[in-house]
């Protein structure tokens, strides 16, 4: 199997090249649409077979009946949960990253990998406004930043409390604040930590704010939180939290501040809404989704802690076989977050913001904004729809009046059939709404008007 001796495999690279340049070529790429397990079992079949198949067969079969059964999040008209939209060089690299068969959690075995990854960490933590000595790691998803950075502030918490003399039975950091909009993946991380979850009522803007945290804190016991999660930019609204005022209670008590802004926080890079994220340069850390609004490809989190080495302490894994990396005193990315095997996931994004410059991701950014303040005014202009929530950032979310669940439901099943469009319904405080995320350059005002259109 290994090896590129064999005629076959001349072809078959052939073929999986120009596939690929294919691919990236079309536009627009194909909406395409799900089938069903029976559909697919009609159409590819049982595909693992003692003797294979063959790599052109099996990429025939990928072509025609496999790939049309996934949807295209790099769309225009894809709009639902948070698209991914990544430029065709950072897709091309991608497949270079594979072929080079690069280890990068060590700067041992990827210095060269591990050197780019940091040049486009420093990128985001100089929008964001931490210090130059801050640093971090490139993890899998949003849900890996997350619970690294609370696996972080909690081994931090937990040192200090010792320090103290409060290292007692019950005495141990164990809560985290947040609010109910906090992505679904704190919730998560908190049950994998057995730790609890406290929420935080918003402000009349949907906010969390300083002043209904040090409510929050004080009614169960500062010295019982680790950590508190705000969030710049949420999944459901894009909502941004008020950073500064969360930020100075967490120095009042001395809690570990969290920012996730796994969707949210690529907006730092354009320059018409950066005001809005005042106090982020406070985090003690702060995560980032690339494949999300910084278009690169799955799967891309940029995680950033304010002072590297607590983290370090936090996640470093110690082994006999391991001690030529953890007594070395180079950057070792797996020194940061939870995992020790990782890909150098973070090189797409970085080849892409070497290729076309940070000026260009800021215009491109910069663009969606356009198209989201587009779509808001043309929902207000029809008398049939309503906006809930002026937008923060880049999602707008609406309703369609007089219309029922199953109503926003057939509606979202008729455009995906036709593969006209993909939005899908969504809720907030018991009602069906439906919301547009807008974050690929590609998608027009002509898009957004052509789906309005198809509620009237």
């Amino acid at each position: 199997m290994h090896g590129f001796s064999d005629e076959s495999l001349h072809a078959l690279g052939k073929a999986i090249l120009s596939y690929s340049e294919d691919r990236l070529k079309l536009d627009p790429v194909p909406l395409d649409r799900p089938r069903s397990e029976e559909e697919l079992d009609r159409a590819a079949g049982q595909t693992i077979t003692p003797d294979g198949m063959g790599g052109l067969a099996a990429l025939k079969l990928f072509e025609e009946d496999l790939a049309p059964a996934c949807i295209s999040t790099d769309h225009p008209r894809y709009l639902s949960f948070i698209p991914c939209a990544p430029t065709e060089a950072a897709a091309m690299f991608d497949m270079v990253v594979g072929a080079s068969s690069i280890y990068g959690g060590s700067w041992l075995e990827g210095a060269g990998a591990v050197y780019a990854e940091n040049q486009a960490l420093r990128w985001i933590a100089d929008l964001a406004g931490l210090p130059a000595t801050s640093g971090g790691v490139f993890v899998p998803g949003g849900t890996v930043g997350n619970l690294s950075a609370l696996v972080s502030a909690r081994e931090t918490a937990r040192a200090r409390a010792a320090q103290e003399g409060r290292a007692g039975a019950g005495a141990r950091p164990w809560r985290v604040a947040a609010t109910k909009a906090a992505h679904s993946s704190i919730d998560s991380a908190c049950q994998v930590m057995d730790a609890e979850m406290v929420g935080v009522e918003v402000d009349e803007k949907w906010r969390l704010t300083g002043d209904r945290l040090r409510e929050v804190l004080l009614e169960h016991g500062p010295e019982t939180f680790f950590a508190v999660v705000a969030t710049s930019g949420t999944t459901n609204f894009g909502i941004i939290d008020d950073l500064a005022s969360v930020a100075a209670v967490c120095r009042e008590f001395g809690i570990w501040f969290h920012v996730d802004g796994a969707y949210g926080g690529a907006g730092l890079a354009a320059p018409s809404i950066r005001h809005r994220y005042q106090g982020i340069e406070l985090a003690d850390s702060f995560i980032v989704d690339p494949h999300k609004w910084l278009f690169a490809p799955f799967d891309c989190c940029a995680l950033l802690y304010r002072e590297p080495a607590l983290a370090r302490a936090a996640h470093t894994q110690k082994a006999s076989y391991l001690d030529v990396l953890t007594e070395a005193p180079e950057w070792n990315p797996t020194d940061y977050a939870v995992g020790l095997t990782r890909r150098a996931r973070g090189l797409p994004f970085w080849f892409s913001l070497a290729t076309h410059g940070t000026r260009a991701y800021s215009e491109a950014v910069e663009r969606t904004l356009e198209v989201t303040r587009f779509a808001e005014a043309e929902i207000r202009r029809r008398d049939y729809l309503e906006v809930v929530r002026e937008p923060d950032l880049s999602v707008v979310v609406f309703r369609r009046l007089g219309w029922t669940p199953q109503q926003y439901q057939e509606w979202s099943d008729r455009l995906l059939a036709e593969e006209f469009a993909f939005v899908v319904p969504t809720s907030h405080d018991g009602e069906t709404l439906t919301r547009f995320a807008i974050v690929n350059p590609k998608t027009s005002e002509d898009d957004i008007t052509a789906i309005l259109d198809t509620m009237a």
